[in-house]
């Protein structure tokens, strides 16, 4: 009988299995390019050649409770594990199929010579993950947090943005590239976690909404911003995914004529830098994620 695990996962990314003969990484994306976009990554109805590799997902197990960052080894926590994709059948490939980045799932995985398949699997949680490289049109309060973060010396920070009627809707956390690596790659492919700042958002809120999460790196400015959307199916995460193209946004119904909607541009969320310390957002936890790169 093969060994399983059982557990609560992130499904952080699906993507094309690294070819391990031609020297590709099993923890890099692959035969991705990095500015695809979503369907090109995830859509279940592609059908890819013979001599393609299949489709595997990148998923990360939550912990059961939180982590001490202070712990030697609080960052293997979060460490990827991969499992096949496809060749499903029944209710099961329908439940596979359906799994899109960013949804939190029970599930048991087997593992036959190393490779993990789904034994089953529930989705508990729909926030979503996505990623866009060689962004344009970076929003304002991204270059703005980040033009002060850079001012005060610091490689990584993070601020609160706010709507026009002043009210906490998002979470917004800017990397630099350090020495010879790539934030976005180590981001997307999950060496550099996310969970924690999901973690984060999630503990502050105190509620089970789901997220949208945006791993954003502009082609005009050297960061990569990780932006926690509060709400899934509000304006700021319509917006967001109107402005770069990464799935339906207001364009899809909402009326121009709502403040804000009309815009197309996630600047249209005002950033404060809440220093004060009145949001728990900005207390200072001791995680650092560059600690990763």
């Amino acid at each position: 009988m093969d060994p399983t695990t059982s557990g609560r996962f992130r499904v952080h990314d699906r993507r094309r299995r690294p070819d391990i003969d031609d020297g590709g990484d099993a923890a890099d994306p692959g035969s991705v390019a990095p500015d695809a976009n979503e369907s090109d990554v995830a859509d279940p109805d592609a059908t890819a050649a013979d001599d393609e590799p299949p489709d595997e997902f990148v998923l990360v197990e939550l912990p059961d409770g939180p982590v001490d960052p202070t712990d030697p080894d609080a960052a293997d926590r979060y460490d990827p594990l991969y499992a096949t994709a496809e060749g499903y059948e029944g209710d099961l490939a329908d439940a596979v199929d359906a799994l899109r980045p960013g949804f939190v799932v029970d599930a048991t995985l087997a593992w036959t010579d190393g490779s993990a398949r789904f034994r089953d699997v529930d989705v508990v949680r729909e926030t979503r993950f996505r990623f866009a490289d060689d962004v344009e049109g970076m929003f304002e309060a991204a270059v703005d947090a980040w033009q002060q973060i850079r001012a005060a010396g610091e490689p990584v920070g993070s601020i609160t943005t706010r709507s026009n009627d002043g009210d906490p809707n998002g979470a917004l956390y800017l990397f630099a590239d350090a020495p010879g690596s790539d934030a976005f790659a180590e981001l997307r492919a999950g060496r550099l976690p996310i969970e924690p700042l999901v973690a984060r958002v999630n503990e502050s809120r105190g509620d089970g909404d789901p997220r949208e999460v945006f791993v954003l790196r502009p082609a005009n400015h050297e960061f990569v911003a990780v932006y926690v959307v509060f709400d899934r199916d509000g304006v700021l995460a319509q917006t967001v995914r109107d402005t770069y193209d990464l799935g339906a946004g207001l364009a899809a119904g909402l009326d121009a004529s709502y403040p804000g909607g009309g815009e197309g541009d996630a600047s249209a969320a005002d950033a404060s830098d809440d220093s004060n310390g009145d949001d728990p957002l900005d207390e200072d936890d001791d995680f650092d994620a560059l600690d990763r790169l």
